[in-house]
């Protein structure tokens, strides 16, 4: 399956998550719920997977978290904020420099309407 497909089901169970809960919740609560709704769509998802990042001889195990990895492919990065910054996008292109990953998206469960809170990031570029 590729990045596009898994991410119209990635954003169709998060539209499902966010329909059944709403907002208000912590980020943590819509993460177990998006990890279980994507796995009864029958697709691999990891949470906290570890980025271990590399300076010069450095490596640093540990770097950075990614909330949910689909498919080994998609990067998946939650929030329950205000409204989203320009930083949010730096840190999923950081995810996706650092994994040789192709697309990402972010999600804003704070949004009244789910759909003004995905941001779709792919090869560096958000869109």
């Amino acid at each position: 399956m590729t990045e596009n497909e898994l991410s119209t089901i990635i954003i169709g169970c998060a539209i499902e998550v966010h329909r059944r809960l709403g907002a208000g919740l912590l980020e943590r609560a819509y993460q177990e719920c998006l990890m279980y709704e994507l796995k009864l769509n029958g697709l691999k998802v990891e949470k906290e997977v570890l980025l271990p990042i590399t300076y010069k001889d450095l490596k640093i195990d540990n770097g950075y978290r990614i909330d949910l990895l689909v498919e080994d492919k998609v990067v998946v990065e939650l929030k329950t904020v205000e409204e989203l910054h320009n930083a949010h996008f730096a840190q999923v292109l950081t995810y996706l420099k650092f994994g040789n990953y192709k697309l990402g998206l972010i999600f804003n469960f704070n949004e009244a309407i789910l759909k003004n809170g995905i941001k779709r990031i792919a090869n560096g570029m958000e869109d």
